[in-house]
């Protein structure tokens, strides 16, 4: 088995699949909308073949997000060098992005920072 994508509603569509494209290198298709719902997606592929859905719809709730609420928690990508992590933390924190850790090594052996998104959501950047 394998994770085919994972999905996640967001407020603004547009700005998040140029979040995504332009910090990330995903591929956007040319997106999804029902009519009748007022339902619109788009997939983004990764360099990996990796799957992000990003949605939205009229109406949708939006709580407060806490890094510690159960549930996912985080996207983590991988950036191949620490200069990468370190580059790439480096312009979106310098984009107005909130970096809440790093980059550093964990406890648990990985070289990583973690952003907050425009939605609030916690990216991790890996090597």
């Amino acid at each position: 088995m394998k994770i085919e994508h994972v999905a996640m509603y967001v407020n603004d569509l547009e700005k998040t699949k140029k979040f995504f494209t332009n910090y990330f290198n995903g591929k956007a298709n040319d997106g999804y909308h029902n009519p009748k719902t007022g339902f619109r997606s788009y997939f983004l592929t990764f360099e990996d073949g990796c799957r992000l859905e990003i949605m939205n719809k009229p109406n949708m709730e939006d709580p407060q997000k806490t890094l510690t609420r159960t549930g996912f928690i985080h996207i983590a990508f991988q950036a191949g060098t620490r200069e990468n992590v370190e580059s790439l933390t480096i312009q979106l924190k310098q984009d107005g992005y909130e970096v809440i850790s790093g980059p550093r090594t964990t406890g648990d052996g990985y070289y990583e920072s973690c952003i907050i998104d425009l939605e609030g959501n916690q990216i991790e950047i890996t090597i």
